[in-house]
This record gives C-alpha cells, structure tokens and sequence, in this order.
C-alpha cells in the first residue's frame, strides 16, 4: 500500500489531530507558550532564510541538500530542523505519539480510498514485549522477519508512527518475488526519561524472542532500525554475541540466541556521544539535543562510553565478528548528517572484523533518516519508494529466494 506525498491538507488535518492531544499530555500553558515562541522563526526567520538561500543564493553556494530538494522537502526540514534544536521533547514526544500517528495514518489512507489497510497488522502487548505485527498472510508462517526498532533519540517515536512506512515497505518485500509472506515486527520500547538503560535492551532482546517464536528460525529474521532504533539493534547484536559481558547490568538475561540473518541500519546513531558530532547546514539533526538525550539514555547506572549503550565504542574486532548476521550488514545514511563520520567509522570497523558482507551507501547530499522522511515528502513516486527499494533489494539478493 503506498499513499500520495503529504499534502497541505494532511498537515491542516495532523495539526487538528495533535492540538487536543498536546493541551491533554503537556497542558495548555506550555503548548501555547512553545506556539508563540515559535511564531517569530515560522513568520520571520523561515520564509527569510528560505527566499533567500532558494532564489539569491547561487546553487553551487546552497547547501548540498537544498540544491537537491523540492521546495516542499526544503520548508518542512527547515521545520524540524527548528524543532529538533528549540522545542522540548515532551512536546515531541506528542507528535509522534500513537494518539496522533494513528487516526492521521488512518485519515491519509481514507484520503487515497482506503476504508481499512490492505495489509494486516495488529497490536502486539504481552508479556514485556509490545509493538505492532504485520504480515502478508496471517494464516501462514512467514519466510522472512524484519524486526524493526524506531527512531526519536530515545525521547520520541512510536511504531504507530512508522507504520504506513512498514506497510509500505513489507508490500514491496511482497512484490519483489523474493518472500511469500514477509512479516514485520515494530519494536514500542520505553523512551527517556521515564526509563533509561537497561530497561530498551531488556525490550529490545524481549522483540527479537518474540521474533523467534513467529518463525523458529533466525536465518529467516533481519534486524532492522533508524537512529536510535539502530543503536539498540547494534547493542542487541552486541549482547547475543556476549550476553556474559555485554554490559555489567546483572538484570539482563543472559542466555545463548542464534544471531540474525541480516542487519539493515539507516542513519544509525552508532556513537551517543562523540566529537565528530558537528551541526551542519543541510542537516535538521542538533547536536546539543543529541547528547543530552544521551545522557538521559545511559541514566545514573551508565557511561555513554559503554560499547552496550553506545556500540560505536566498541573497538574489539573478535566481539564484532561474533555480534555480525550470517549475511551481513546493510548500512545506508546521508553525507550531510551529523552522524555520517561515526557512520564511515563503524563501517570501516566492520570491514575490518572480515567475517561477513558490509555494504554502506552514502547518500550524497543526503540527510538523516532520508529513506523514511522521503515516503511522506517527496513529490515524485519514484522518489518515495527509492529508498525503500534500496533496503529490499539488499534484502532480496542476501536472503531471499526467486518464486
């Protein structure tokens, strides 16, 4: 199932969706005050920056992802890029929140024609293990499993807000002849502040148990995240490899599980806390933001150095070869993005541990996260799907058979 690009309709309706849910889970005051303080940069500061960097500014001088972005792409990433840096992830958090993604995501395939989705998902929540389960045939065992993490710098994100992302990506896995049935299984772990490590590891190992139970079979499962979803994919790699000293937490189960098949990051936040963290100007990521909720993450109990919260630290090639898939690593980020040098590190690191496939793919001129940001911005079908085709492609070739 794919729908159209997000239209100005779309943003009057999510606005509409997300104005009661702010005023119930931040209050009034705070909401009206974080709108009024965001008044001089939407009437001022965006349309001034964005006139004169798209029309008095040569293109060779614009940054390198407005050269290749619609109009439409440029102003909402202006947007974020405002609201990553100055408002407070409480109210974040609210944007991406269940109570707003879902009756939006429920609107938007209205918009396009659909009653209810074409593709079955439910809710998952058992146990200690929450998320949403979607699958071409629910009458059938599937013959692949991505176990997705979201992102959010563990202070924001839901799968509820991923899901037409997921929906649309297990639809081309479907189309690819590659896969029967392909499932998904999207990650709902605790954010921060209200819990810090090791309560997501813990969920995170809890998902990928989960995983093993719908397909008793880990060379059918690629493991999958953006951002800090993909921090905790690295970690959760880490601690089956090493479940005796993966961390010194002595809560976290530590028992044997067979690694997965595959391992696709987009955008992975590999190193929390790291100098080469530096704000550049096509980017919406800040790097400020991204420590502090660092900190939050690691809590009173960790240090953001330790390789179990911060993979990108761990420099131990034997413990990278035990932690890698079978088939290896699909990683793919954004030249522009305040995480690409940890990114290349990561990747040269892996390359050396020997063992399996590497693959990065730089995306030039591109930003965070580009491949799910795209299916909702772009303006062309063919750019909505590029990056999800990329991930399929590679899943296909590494793991999947021709039918």
């Amino acid at each position: 199932m794919f729908l159209g690009q997000v239209s100005w309709l779309d943003i009057v309706v999510f606005l509409f969706f997300l104005t009661p849910q702010l005023i119930i889970h931040v209050g009034f005051i705070q909401t009206a005050s974080c709108g009024l303080q965001a008044l001089p940069f939407l009437l001022i500061n965006l349309p001034l920056s964005f006139v004169k960097e798209r029309f008095l500014t040569p293109h060779e001088q614009r940054s390198p992802f407005v050269q290749q972005a619609s109009w439409f792409e440029d102003i909402v990433v202006r947007c974020v890029r405002y609201a990553f840096a100055y408002i407070p992830a409480n109210i974040g958090r609210v944007f991406f929140s269940k109570g707003v993604a879902l009756p939006f995501f429920k609107f938007r395939m209205f918009r396009h024609g659909y009653t209810e989705s074409p593709i079955h998902w439910n809710e998952v929540n058992q146990d200690n293990v929450k998320g949403i389960w979607i699958i071409a045939d629910k009458t059938k065992e599937p013959d692949i499993v991505i176990y997705y993490a979201h992102g959010g710098g563990f202070a924001m994100g839901s799968s509820y807000f991923y899901l037409e992302f997921l929906l649309a990506w297990l639809n081309l896995l479907k189309d690819s002849r590659k896969f029967r049935n392909p499932a998904i299984f999207a990650l709902e772990y605790s954010l921060v502040p209200d819990e810090s490590f090791p309560t997501q590891l813990h969920e995170t190992f809890a998902g990928y148990k989960f995983v093993l139970s719908m397909t008793d079979d880990p060379s059918k499962i690629c493991v999958s995240g953006d951002s800090a979803g993909a921090t905790l994919i690295l970690s959760l790699l880490l601690h089956i490899a090493r479940p005796d000293i993966a961390n010194s937490d002595p809560s976290i189960e530590r028992v044997h599980t067979e690694t997965p098949a595959m391992a696709v990051l987009i955008s992975p936040w590999t190193t929390l806390e790291s100098p080469q963290h530096k704000n550049t100007s096509s980017d919406y990521l800040d790097a400020d933001s991204l420590h502090l909720y660092a900190y939050q993450y690691a809590g009173s109990r960790a240090s953001v150095l330790d390789p179990s919260i911060s993979p990108g630290a761990c420099k131990d090639l034997d413990w990278w070869r035990m932690a890698s898939p079978t088939r290896g690593f699909f990683i793919t980020y954004g030249s522009e993005e305040v995480f690409a040098p940890e990114t290349r590190d990561l990747i040269m690191l892996l390359k050396k541990s020997g063992k399996v496939e590497i693959r990065g793919q730089e995306q030039i001129g591109g930003i965070h996260a580009w491949p799910v940001a795209a299916l909702f911005l772009s303006s062309t079908s063919a750019a909505r799907r590029k990056g999800l085709r990329m991930l399929v492609s590679e899943i296909g070739e590494r793991m999947g058979k021709a039918y």
